[in-house]
């Protein structure tokens, strides 16, 4: 009997040796899988700060493509041409070509084909800033392609050099009889003051106090948006489109140099002429400019 206790409490305690070992086993694995769930986890933190560098450095590249006109101060206009509009932003410090150049772009009509009119004939070697242009301005455009003017069949070119051609066999337009009934009367008191050998842009204001072929008071006002001569006397008003006007001619009136004698032939020959007298000399180029523009002899 004694020797079978002993036997049973020698398997006690070899039992309770192993439990406490398999514990201690347990006890030294856990920190392993522990320190293995932190370095997956610094990884992770690892992986994630890459990608926002990443991130960071694309965005960086992007915000430094901008492009070098948008650092310039522009102007947005807004372009009418053959009853068409288009928007267009353009540096307030480009010049009347390169804005030309700009609009060749848009619409397809060549530099050289355009009358481009902002207050008058907008020149093309000042600045949109020295002209006074601000955003929303409206800039008109006229002018036809190289196959509308050569579908004319009378191009005003031609019309031009046949005028030209019979004023010089003519006496001076002044003593005609025809004028000269008209000029007899003197010189308005009302009409505008002239300048002799000066080139001016065309007023803000009708040119008014000039007399037509009857003797009686006319003014000229020029509707740039419309692209139309208004021709205005006491009974009505004449509203031509320029583009129907087909030569412009004008001779300085003799003993007042400072003034003109014009006529705007608005149809095919010289019996459709409109005559005024005592235009300012200052605005003859403007007129022609304006009205027939420099494309009309391409």
């Amino acid at each position: 009997m004694i020797a079978r206790f002993s036997f049973c409490l020698y398997l006690n305690q070899m039992a309770t040796q192993d439990g406490s070992e398999g514990v201690t086993m347990e006890t030294e694995e856990k920190p392993k899988e522990a320190e293995s769930l932190g370095e997956d986890v610094e990884k992770a933190e690892a992986t994630s700060e890459t990608d926002a560098g990443n991130a960071t450095t694309q965005d960086s590249s992007i915000s430094n493509g901008d492009d070098a006109d948008d650092k310039q101060e522009t102007v947005d206009l807004k372009i009418i041409w053959n009853k068409n509009k288009y928007d267009l932003k353009i540096p307030v410090d480009s010049t009347g070509a390169k804005l030309k150049e700009r609009i060749h772009s848009l619409t397809g009509l060549p530099p050289a084909m355009q009358k481009v009119m902002y207050k008058g004939l907008l020149p093309e070697d000042k600045t949109l800033r020295e002209i006074k242009v601000t955003s929303g301005a409206k800039i008109m455009v006229v002018g036809s392609t190289i196959n509308d003017v050569l579908a004319v069949n009378t191009p005003k070119e031609v019309v031009q050099q046949e005028v030209k051609a019979e004023e010089n066999k003519k006496e001076p337009l002044c003593r005609q009889k025809q004028h000269r009934k008209v000029l007899d009367k003197g010189k308005p008191e009302d009409i505008m003051p002239a300048i002799k050998g000066a080139k001016e842009r065309l007023p803000t204001v009708p040119l008014s106090g000039m007399f037509n072929k009857s003797g009686g008071k006319v003014r000229l006002t020029f509707k740039l948006e419309q692209d139309q001569l208004w021709i205005g006397t006491k009974e009505r008003t004449e509203k031509v489109p320029m583009g129907s006007i087909k030569n412009v001619v004008s001779e300085p009136i003799e003993g007042h140099e400072d003034y003109h004698m014009m006529a705007f032939q608005l149809g095919p020959t010289e019996a459709s002429q409109y005559w005024v007298y005592w235009v300012p000399a200052q605005f003859v180029d403007a007129i022609k400019d304006t009205v027939l523009g420099k494309w009309q002899y391409f």
